[in-house]
């Protein structure tokens, strides 16, 4: 019998990603959120800058003079400098080699610290998964994988149900 007809062959671990493409595949993750968070950053302090009043004799924008849009763009900038905080936290959790259902269940406690709602981080998550800056295709494979893992994980716990952590 040769090679090409015994089906043992492809019992070496063909047929999806490894373990190593997982790990290759969560550091990607990873990235992407810590490009996700330097994009919020960005934002953020775009914003602070609009809503702050220039000094006495430095040349720039005119500031948000109505005390309403002022909140409202302190509000946001806020809100996109907390959303920055938990991606670099998530972005943390996924370094560590832990089951999805282990790292959705931190990633969601460190979502309620801030006060957010666990599935804040799903748009990111997958966002990072399609941002895959390699050609290592089990790789990309593993981290659409986790990623949508992590997204039905994060948005059960969201609803109110507990997670299987």
């Amino acid at each position: 019998m040769s090679g090409m007809e015994d089906d043992s062959v492809f019992d070496g671990g063909f047929g999806g990603p490894g373990p190593e493409d997982f790990a290759n595949g969560a550091a990607a993750l990873a990235a992407g959120l810590i490009r996700e968070a330097q994009g919020l950053a960005q934002a953020a302090a775009a914003l602070r800058a609009t809503a702050a009043p220039n000094p006495p004799g430095v040349a720039g924008g005119e500031p948000v003079s109505d005390i309403r849009r002022q909140r409202m763009v302190l509000h946001t900038a806020g809100e996109a400098a907390l959303r920055a905080a938990l991606a670099l936290d998530a972005a943390a959790l996924l370094a560590e080699s832990r089951a999805p259902a282990e790292q959705a269940a931190r990633i969601a406690e460190a979502a309620r610290k801030v006060g957010l709602p666990p599935a804040t981080l799903a748009p990111f998550l997958r966002s990072a998964a399609l941002d895959f800056r390699t050609d290592d295709a089990a790789a990309r494979i593993a981290a659409s994988t986790l990623a949508t893992d992590l997204c039905a994980l994060l948005a059960q716990d969201s609803s109110g149900r507990t997670n299987p952590a």
